[in-house]
């Protein structure tokens, strides 16, 4: 079995690459967005490992200040031989692809948090998108076809997750 990663160390790592404490908070709040979706996939047949989510999902950002963060990250989590954390984190910023909803994994809840926070609360997809594509559009990027097909194949995803849990995604989070 591979070593997890503590709240100890997950405190050093902030320290080390300097995170603000608004990306602490969107670390945090991806995190518990990832483990209540997959909790409830657990509560329903599903197998997956919530030491990685919690791990990676509050890595997956700790060096947004620089330049290409995922790879940052990742490079450090695999030096302190947190390999499976750093896995998910070098992938977080391509979420073009998901898994089918019957091979779900941890790296598929960390991806979905990141899609339905903003900052540090869960907003669902709609808002986040909304953002992702405002953000998209006032740095000049003009990506917003392939940002909707990114949406639609998440709504697709959150649709048959729903269907697997009985119960709409933001049921899990009170809306």
């Amino acid at each position: 079995m591979n070593k997890r990663i503590t709240d100890d160390i997950i405190e050093k790592l902030y320290k080390e690459f300097g995170t603000p404490e608004h990306v602490k908070g969107h670390c945090k709040g991806v995190t518990d967005c990832a483990l209540k979706i997959a909790r409830a996939l657990n509560e329903h047949g599903y197998n997956l490992d919530l030491e990685i989510i919690y791990g990676a999902g509050m890595t997956h950002d700790m060096a947004r200040t620089m330049d290409r963060h995922w790879d940052v990250a990742a490079d450090k989590l695999e030096e302190l031989g947190y390999y499976d954390e750093a896995k998910i984190v070098r992938i977080h910023m391509k979420p073009s692809y998901y898994s089918p909803v019957d091979e779900l994994t941890e790296s598929d809840m960390v991806n979905l948090g990141d899609r339905l926070v903003k900052e540090s609360d869960y907003v669902g997809i709609d808002e986040r998108f909304e953002y992702i594509l405002n953000k998209a559009k006032q740095a000049g990027r003009n990506n917003s076809e392939r940002i909707l097909a990114n949406k639609k194949k998440m709504q697709k995803l959150l649709d048959d997750i729903e269907e697997r849990i009985g119960c709409t995604i933001d049921s899990l989070f009170g809306k």
